[in-house]
């Protein structure tokens, strides 16, 4: 699509104007943002754009989108999705050998694991090899209640993490402050890297995982400017 507009700026209500007028979701809706750093993020994506709009240089703009025309009307759905992720948590589920690697794991997760029960009163259980574990019913309705607390934008970034490091406890560190992206995915990645430390590293993996790691900071930036 070719630009269209000459002018970017924040106007009331932290809407973000081209040439003065309203810029709408695809679905139509004002995109109207909750607080003035993230109308000022988002605008600056928009100045940056040059003859030809190209809308992957704008993933804020796009996680707005998202919170505004796909979370906000199926709220319930969408925390139910990420709270979803605590029944099955990726910290939750280690390797029964090699014995370092368990050993990684465990000093890496366990620390996440155990400020999760103090931080939630959600205790999760762990489990070795390739057995399921049923995690309490406590844990998973004190998980959902903390999700629930997430406004839309927030929850549209919050299922992003969730979704890429496969864990509800690392999304909720990253939203809490206790790690930064980098942290929560480098923790996400323990078994990719061990395996890359054994067999070297796989140009196509290595690549998805640069990849995945931006979408994360993304999504934790995005989130951090959504907050008042």
């Amino acid at each position: 699509m070719k630009r269209f507009y000459k002018s970017v700026s924040v106007g009331d209500g932290n809407a973000v104007l081209l040439d003065g007028r309203a810029l709408k979701t695809p679905r139509g809706l004002p995109l109207d943002l909750p607080t003035h750093t993230l109308a000022e993020a988002v605008t600056k994506e928009w100045s940056g754009q040059g003859d030809e709009i190209d809308p992957q240089a704008m993933p804020l703009t796009k996680l707005a989108n998202t919170a505004i025309d796909g979370v906000a009307p199926r709220r319930e759905e969408v925390v139910a999705e990420i709270a979803a992720f605590a029944k099955h948590d990726h910290l939750c589920y280690r390797t029964d050998k090699p014995a370092e690697l368990l050993r990684r794991q465990s000093e890496a997760w366990d620390p996440l694991l155990d400020w999760a029960a103090e931080r939630y009163g959600a205790p999760l259980m762990t489990v070795e090899g390739i057995t399921s574990v049923a995690q309490p019913e406590s844990s998973i309705v004190a998980l959902r209640k903390a999700v629930e607390a997430f406004d839309s934008f927030a929850l549209s970034a919050l299922h992003v993490i969730a979704s890429i490091c496969g864990s509800l406890v690392l999304a909720l560190a990253v939203a809490d402050k206790r790690l930064t992206a980098e942290e929560a995915f480098e923790l996400s990645q323990i078994d990719e890297s061990f395996q890359a430390e054994k067999w070297g590293l796989d140009s196509e993996a290595e690549a998805r995982a640069k990849r995945l790691e931006r979408e994360l900071m993304i999504a934790a930036r995005f989130m951090d400017l959504s907050r008042p």
